[in-house]
């Protein structure tokens, strides 16, 4: 194990666990932080303000990461797989010891709900900073915590939970509970494991594919089915109990837009929420938590139908992705109050005092391509810069890599408005000002989300996006606005002959450039259009684009910045319009964010190369580097269009590459078990005519 030496902030060396037998606490002074990314540095940040040292750990992966440059100390634990690294219980333990750190804080994923580690991190005379063990395996399990809940008197939605894990068993008791069925692992989180059989033809291939995948993600492929509930919402109460058996709420989130069962945007409180239903939740949830006698954060998430009954669904043993906006409306810093649990201490708030502010949102910013399939996607970011006017939770800065090894989130943005309409306009705000270049990313169907109608009226469920998909991802581009064009143009020229010396003004190294003279350039707009732009004497631009009626464009605040990657920012006006935009030279690409966020003349980095869409007729290829994990088909095998054929695990989730028509499966390049890189070709079939 290496380790990487830092200087203590705080000016002298700190010991084990200190026990005051007056106030019957246990002092934590140093932490170690069982995790990586943005959640690592969130629990980073306000264990520093409360005086606790930080002890990282990481990964070949993460050996340069945000997380491990900002700790007081760092370990490295292993291979960049995380079962060589974070889920290594014995490494994480033998950290805590050699930094002297007494307790450990396991952030969300990885062991932040394994009972066997919170056992350990007992045996061993440190501090779990999450519930007992018991509590752990209970909620963990979800066969056992339905009938838990269902003793506590929680609603629970009619399912089977039992111990008979055959297939034929099972199909039986999806019949009698009725199709459309919900199938979850019974360890499962985080929408792994999870699938929905809509009828019984598809019930055998989601039972096994939700089993592969629990298997990997879990250790356990054992399953409940539940009647899956249509147009349901995802509504989940935050609650906090203490080792003195008191319990409290923090109002609820509402969840309900997800992609893949995983959630995008988020906002407390539930839209259209009566104060009754609100405190129903609440005690439903504290009656949740006092039934396994719970300590530290926690959620207990409950599935609501159209009408507003809702059902208990799982609980969460562990802080969520998005508790910033449970903070957000209670003013409560959760991961201080974990620190104060975790110590012995009583929660600061009684439940009648922690009262409800205005309302939070909160966005997920993800490298994926969300026209194909939300397809995670990996690489440099070569630009990256936040907005000032929102809460940024990230563990990644500009130069860093999103790598294919784990979750491909890039950074949380959060904020908070007296009421949701406030709410939703700031988070367009500051999403608009949330500039990534070089690496496909969700940040514009996010606010397409936002400014659906149905989502601006409160009208969320979890097929939100399934049913407005036309909307949110239409087939074709709509063409760019005036605005937008005009931004882009200039943009480009700009950036582009900025030239070695960019603080001698926009005019340098322009060999085109002559007094009393309007020169031309021609610059694309895509892979398959472009503009001329006439330059007139001073700032004017004149732009003529094919299906455009003539711009004008006023160029103002010219101003360059010479750190890689080349920058500038600029003002424009048009027909009376004024606005700030910004153009980034990145490798492959020159991309402006502005009115609209556009890249030219294509992306550096997109979940499909332009070989692989030439060759998608007759190829299956990798959409992404990944482990190949079943190979169903063999050469010269017929197959109909939509049956699986290759089945890949990449970036925590398993993906099932389907045959685009009727075809004969000429070759496979590919077996089980084996790494492949993205746009590899796996499979080769015969088109229709040459059957």
């Amino acid at each position: 194990m290496h380790i990487l030496h830092l200087l203590p902030r705080h000016g002298f060396i700190l010991g084990q666990i200190r026990y005051n037998h007056a106030t019957g606490l246990t002092r934590i002074n140093k932490v170690v932080i069982a995790n990586r990314g943005e959640i690592a540095m969130r629990v980073l940040k306000t264990a520093r303000r409360l005086g606790i040292e930080t002890v990282a750990v990481f990964s070949d992966a993460d050996a340069n990461s945000l997380h491990t440059r900002s700790a007081d100390q760092a370990f490295h634990i292993g291979q960049a797989s995380p079962l060589k690294s974070y889920l290594r219980m014995d490494a994480l333990v033998d950290v805590a010891k050699k930094s002297g750190a007494q307790a450990i804080h396991p952030g969300y994923g990885f062991l932040s709900e394994n009972p066997e580690f919170a056992e350990l991190c007992a045996a061993e005379g440190i501090i779990f900073m999450g519930p007992p063990a018991n509590a752990i395996r209970d909620m963990g399990m979800k066969n056992t915590a339905k009938k838990i809940m269902i003793e506590a008197g929680v609603p629970v939605i009619e399912g089977y939970n039992g111990d008979n894990q055959e297939p034929e068993y099972l199909f039986q008791q999806a019949k009698e509970i009725g199709f459309p069925v919900m199938m979850k692992a019974v360890r499962g989180g985080g929408g792994k494991g999870m699938r929905i059989a809509w009828s019984e033809k598809d019930f055998f291939e989601s039972l096994e594919s939700a089993k592969s995948e629990s298997s990997k993600a879990f250790g356990d492929d054992a399953m409940i089915i539940e009647k899956f509930v249509e147009r349901p919402r995802h509504v989940e109460v935050q609650v906090f109990g203490d080792q003195h058996d008191n319990y409290v709420y923090l109002w609820e989130r509402d969840c309900s837009i997800q992609r893949r069962h995983q959630k995008i945007i988020e906002e407390a409180p539930a839209p259209g929420l009566s104060m009754e239903t609100r405190h129903r939740l609440g005690k439903a949830a504290v009656d949740a938590a006092r039934a396994v006698k719970y300590v530290g954060a926690g959620t207990v998430e409950f599935i609501m139908d159209p009408r507003g009954d809702f059902y208990f669904m799982e609980m969460n043993t562990r802080l969520q992705v998005e508790h910033p906006i449970s903070e957000a409306i209670t003013g409560i810093d959760l991961v201080e109050w974990q620190f104060r649990a975790a110590q012995g201490e009583t929660l600061p708030k009684k439940q009648a005092d922690i009262t409800l502010n205005g309302h939070a949102l909160e966005a997920r910013v993800y490298a994926e391509d969300s026209k194909a399939g939300f397809m995670p996607t990996a690489g440099l970011l070569e630009h990256l810069s936040f907005p000032t006017n929102a809460r940024i939770d990230s563990g990644v800065e500009q130069g860093d890599f999103v790598t294919v090894h784990y979750d491909p989130m890039i950074a949380k943005v959060i904020v908070h408005g007296a009421d949701r309409n406030e709410a939703i306009s700031r988070l367009d705000a500051a999403l608009a000002n949330t500039h990534i270049g070089g690496l496909c990313n969700n940040v514009g169907f996010v606010r397409t989300c936002l400014n659906h109608p149905e989502f601006v009226a409160g009208n969320v469920y979890t097929d939100f996006i399934q049913d407005h998909e036309k909307e949110l991802l239409p087939d074709v581009a709509p063409q760019p606005s005036t605005e937008a064009l005009a931004e882009g143009v200039v943009g480009q020229i700009l950036v582009q002959s900025a030239g070695e010396t960019p603080e001698k003004g926009p005019f340098h190294g322009r060999d085109y450039f002559r007094l009393n003279y309007s020169p031309s350039k021609t610059v694309k707009l895509d892979d398959k259009s472009t503009a001329k732009v006439i330059i007139s004497q001073g700032n004017s631009y004149k732009i003529i684009a094919e299906n455009h009626p003539e711009i004008t464009a006023v160029v103002t605040d010219v101003e360059y910045t010479a750190a890689k990657p080349p920058t500038v920012a600029y003002s424009l006006e048009v027909d009376g319009k004024r606005w700030k935009s910004k153009a980034v030279q990145l490798t492959d690409s020159v991309v402006v964010f502005g009115s609209t966020h556009s890249e030219y003349p294509v992306p550096a980095e997109t979940t499909f190369d332009e070989e692989a869409a030439g060759n998608a007729a007759a190829e299956a290829r990798a959409p992404m580097p990944g482990v190949i994990e079943k190979v169903l088909v063999q050469a010269g095998e017929s197959v109909t269009a939509g049956q699986a054929l290759i089945v890949m695990i990449a970036m925590k989730m398993e993906y099932v590459i389907r045959a685009p028509f009727d075809c004969v499966v000429e070759a496979v390049n590919c077996e089980a078990g084996k790494n492949v890189a993205k746009n590899t070709v796996l499979a080769k079939y015969a088109l229709p005519e040459e059957k």
